[in-house]
């Protein structure tokens, strides 16, 4: 099973490693290479405050800049995850369900996504695991050791991501069940220390989280969440996939059915649905929604654990290997991709988009480039901005030739001034220009020149998946190259 293992890693997250980044991890880029202190981030303060950043700081240090190195960690973090919820699926649901649950996690686009991701939740979902299996641990034996290594991966978690907050509620929640089946050997006043060391712990992490909230509204990218939204975050398809099937063996083979115990079902199956409900309340309720996918990563491997839980109702000890290499093999013949060597995972390719303009030869065309962050409105994004900054983190990770010319991140009044001003400007008198930026940003600005440019050419140099190059060009331009 390990080789599988090790035939999952390499195909779901080693062969997308070199491409481009996607936006957001242009500013983890961006954080490392200017610092988390640098001016431009005080419009988007949440983004620096991650334990994360020291890691890909290291590869930069260690082995220079690149897609690659910077991934790695998230990677190392992703598979360590997977074997930790290998452990926890042998303690709590059956000591041979380990290795169904660590090839289920290939199973989950999301973790599949965030373990090529030089983003933070990668290392979040390790945290929580860890947090987890010395919970259990603690629980097990009452040892001060496990305790306090309990406290210290549960003080790091919410310093991983603010997001997570919501998973400190399924912690009280297991030990509270445990104590009152007598199932563990600590007390109600040792569970009740060690949680009130913890909240000790998280206290400046609250204060901060807090401070942040005020300003929340400037940074929402997304609508408040329906209740189509939710069933959809929950990630019912593995265990949609898996539960019938098993369900049909079980009855066509009577084979014997397991009895779960319920502590391990409040802990896992807790662990797959607080987080994301949580999140949905919240984002309803405040209107300030948080309800993004990256966001709720923490309940993936909650919802491997928790198939790997209810599927072992119905699959006898001596049946979880022929099971667990039916699913590995499944996964490796009818999800993954082998139509290209290096396949891509975010369907960003920044690089390339930036790349087509190198290849265009004109040092001197001008590129316009809308911002991908919310944040850059008027009066923190002008024309003026100054560069290198956070509202135009990709462009210090891909630069473009050419004269650029920094736009917000959506039309408005102040931006349409601008364009207009450029149109008398370094734009009319040219030959050609250019629009880089997300596939939205410039399919709007392209209809805005289109319409005040008659005669002018508009082609896209992509595709680039969710990013385009939107090229203008004069009609006796196009005639003099012919």
């Amino acid at each position: 099973m390990l080789g599988l293992f090790g035939l999952c890693v390499y195909r779901f997250w080693i062969t997308p490693l070199a491409s481009s980044f996607r936006v957001d991890e242009a500013v983890t880029a961006f954080v490392v290479r200017f610092g988390a202190g640098h001016a431009s981030l005080r419009v988007a303060p949440q983004v620096p405050q991650s334990i994360y950043y020291a890691l890909p700081s290291l590869m930069d240090r260690w082995f220079g800049f690149s897609e690659v190195w910077h991934r790695v960690p998230s990677i190392l973090a992703a598979a360590g995850a997977a074997l930790v919820m290998a452990w926890i699926a042998r303690r709590l649901i059956h000591p041979q369900a380990g290795w169904f649950a660590a090839l289920g996690c290939f199973a989950m686009s999301g973790i599949n996504a965030e373990a090529v991701d030089a983003r933070p939740y990668a290392l979040g979902m390790l945290v929580a695991a860890l947090c987890v299996v010395f919970l259990i641990r603690w629980l097990d034996e009452a040892r001060v050791a496990d305790a306090a290594l309990f406290i210290l991966f549960a003080a790091l978690l919410w310093r991983t991501h603010l997001v997570y907050w919501p998973f400190y509620s399924v912690l009280p929640l297991y030990a509270g069940t445990r104590l009152l089946k007598k199932e563990t050997p600590a007390r109600w006043r040792d569970v009740a220390f060690v949680f009130a060391v913890l909240g000790l712990a998280l206290i400046p992490v609250a204060l901060r989280a807090l401070e942040l909230m005020r300003g929340a509204a400037a940074h929402v990218i997304v609508p408040p969440p329906t209740l189509r939204n939710l069933v959809y975050a929950l990630k019912f398809g593995f265990v949609v996939a898996c539960l019938p099937v098993v369900w049909l063996l079980c009855r066509a083979c009577k084979w014997p059915r397991t009895i779960l115990p319920a502590s391990s079902a409040m802990l896992l199956l807790g662990w797959w649905l607080i987080h994301p409900v949580t999140l949905f309340i919240y984002s309803r309720l405040s209107g300030n929604s948080v309800f993004v996918s990256r966001y709720l990563s923490l309940l993936l491997p909650g919802a491997v654990l928790g198939t790997t839980f209810l599927v072992s109702r119905y699959v006898p000890g001596r049946h979880w290997k022929s099971v667990t290499l039916a699913l590995g093999l499944g996964l490796l013949l009818f999800q993954a991709d082998w139509k290209g060597a290096c396949p891509l995972i975010h369907q960003s390719d920044w690089r390339g988009a930036a790349a087509s303009l190198s290849e265009l030869g004109d040092s001197r065309i001008p590129v316009i480039c809308p911002s991908p962050f919310i944040e850059a409105k008027p009066p923190v994004w002008n024309p003026g901005y100054v560069r290198p900054g956070f509202l135009y983190a990709h462009l210090s990770v891909y630069p473009v030739p050419g004269r650029t010319l920094l736009f917000p991140f959506e039309p408005g009044p102040e931006a349409e001034r601008y364009a207009s001003e450029l149109i008398a400007g370094p734009i009319g008198p040219a030959q050609r220009f250019a629009i880089y930026g997300s596939t939205k940003s410039a399919r709007d600005w392209r209809h805005w020149f289109a319409a005040r440019l008659p005669g002018w050419t508009a082609r896209s140099l992509g595709p680039f998946g969710d990013v385009d190059v939107v090229l203008f060009e004069r009609p006796d331009a196009i005639i003099a190259r012919m």
